[in-house]
């Protein structure tokens, strides 16, 4: 059943999204409403076409402190799906995952058959890891400095290249690595830019909340079908084969960004050199305090999630429950993500998730800490799936990090985002490993989730005091920028 929603003044305040004062922010506006927004009617079509009627969502949902009827609005993800421009976005974002998840199948294998060596077939999944921190410092400033669309085709453009290259017949192992290197390198500026036209697509409000909560739901469920449909496909075809269909998914998520969504200007000129430009743009935005205790708030608690995962071969030894116990210690995690946002945004009122973001955010990593009762295989499930549906917080934060951010760094902000959650996420995989050989396994899943947990309820109490930014600039003209 649909979750109650407390009216009044009796809710928790949590940090505002810069903007207008909560009382008077337009909540989000159920499907078939019409909205006017500042600068005229704002509504998204399809590519090419400039006079559609589809509502964006950009009028904003106030924060938890705002409770008016309309911000209380329950939408669900059907307005999302109504937005032609999304449809093409998630549909290339399916077709990029599967590109993905198959060639780092393929090339793993592929490196292994030719060398034999185990070390350098990890390697191809530690370097998707590794350059993620260079390109979205380093190439940030690109997801600003040029129109988007033309950004996410070329950036899809690069990977088909560079996948072609692993494909072709006697190409060297070390050309192999570092084709992989440069799909990793690429990746950030991909997912930054993507999220910021998100945002211009369905507006900084209810429903790029969703927009981008389909999305990881999309990317959960991708590493739960994928590898299991790479290894499915690597049983019929070879390792160069199945590179070559990687090569296809790439092409198609270019065709439909280019074909499905319109083209915008750039939100950021060319004054300075490219790499200068992006640094400048990552002190920028991690010198504002509210936003980095918002960026914080998207890494810190991944870095401890982790742990069970980089653990669950180990554990499952321990455990005795062989390879089958693995296989679904690997799918707790993500089975709990998926369920968490699904609920999160079809059921709950956003003001509702707007008050739950950071208790969320506080109690996520808790059911790590019952490790230390010795669970078996069973009640170990059951601790991960609820880790894992706490993830639910990053509904919240989504909203809040979009109207902190300045229009104008608004693509590097979340190139640095996204590079930022890869690299802690490797970076609490290798510390997990490093300190289970010391400590042991269930010892570490324990403090991962003590340690973390406090970490967490830290950043809430800084997230709660951080001051209310300025409204950013743009923020009105979101979703009707023609070029």
């Amino acid at each position: 059943m649909p979750e109650a929603e407390t009216k009044g003044t009796t809710t928790v305040p949590a940090p505002q999204p810069a903007g207008p004062a909560a009382g008077n922010a337009p909540g989000p506006v159920p499907a078939g409403t019409s909205v006017a927004g500042p600068a005229g009617a704002n509504t998204v079509t399809s590519a090419g076409d400039e006079t559609s009627t589809s509502a964006t969502g950009s009028a904003t949902a106030p924060g938890p402190e705002g409770g008016g009827e309309a911000a209380s609005a329950r939408t669900g993800y059907g307005p999302v799906f109504a937005v032609p421009e999304f449809r093409a976005v998630l549909v290339a974002h399916a077709f990029s995952l599967l590109g993905l998840v198959v060639s780092e199948i393929a090339l793993s294998v592929l490196v292994y058959g030719l060398t034999g060596s185990p070390l350098l077939s990890a390697l191809t999944f530690a370097l998707g890891f590794l350059p993620y921190l260079i390109g979205g410092t380093l190439l940030a400033g690109v997801a600003d400095r040029f129109p988007a669309r033309r950004v996410l085709v070329v950036c899809d453009l690069v990977c088909a290249g560079c996948v072609a290259v692993m494909a072709l017949p006697g190409t060297p192992v070390a050309v192999l690595l570092a084709m992989r290197a440069a799909l990793a390198l690429v990746a950030p500026v991909f997912q930054g830019t993507r999220t910021a036209t998100l945002a211009e697509v369905l507006g900084d409000g209810e429903l790029f909340v969703l927009g981008r909560s389909l999305l990881r739901i999309l990317s959960q469920s991708a590493l739960l079908a994928g590898f299991g449909a790479g290894g499915l496909l690597l049983t019929v075809v070879s390792p160069r084969h199945a590179l070559l269909v990687t090569v296809c998914t790439f092409l198609l998520s270019a065709a439909l960004l280019r074909f499905g969504t319109r083209r915008r200007p750039a939100r950021a000129d060319r004054g300075q050199a490219l790499v200068r430009d992006s640094l400048r743009g990552a002190r920028r935005v991690l010198a504002d305090r509210r936003t980095l205790v918002l960026l914080l708030l998207f890494w810190v608690p991944p870095m401890f999630t982790v742990a069970p995962e980089a653990l669950a071969a180990p554990y499952a030894e321990g455990l005795g429950a062989g390879t089958a116990g693995l296989g679904l210690l690997m799918c707790a995690l993500p089975v709990g993500t998926i369920a968490g946002e699904l609920f999160a945004g079809s059921r709950l009122r956003p003001a509702t998730r707007n008050r739950l973001t950071l208790p969320l955010v506080c109690v996520t990593l808790l059911p790590y800490a019952a490790y230390a009762l010795r669970p078996g295989l069973g009640w170990s499930l059951v601790l991960l799936v609820l880790a894992g549906a706490g993830s639910a917080y990053t509904l919240g934060l989504d909203q809040w990090f979009v109207r902190a951010v300045p229009d104008e760094l608004l693509g590097r902000a979340m190139t640095l985002n996204a590079a930022g959650l890869m690299t802690v996420q490797g970076v609490g995989m290798a510390l997990s490993g490093a300190v289970a050989e010391f400590a042991g396994v269930r010892a570490t899943i324990v403090g991962a989730g003590v340690v973390g947990t406090a970490a967490c309820v830290t950043l809430a109490t800084a997230a709660r005091r951080a001051e209310r930014g300025p409204t950013r600039a743009g923020a009105a003209d979101r979703g009707d920028g023609n070029e």
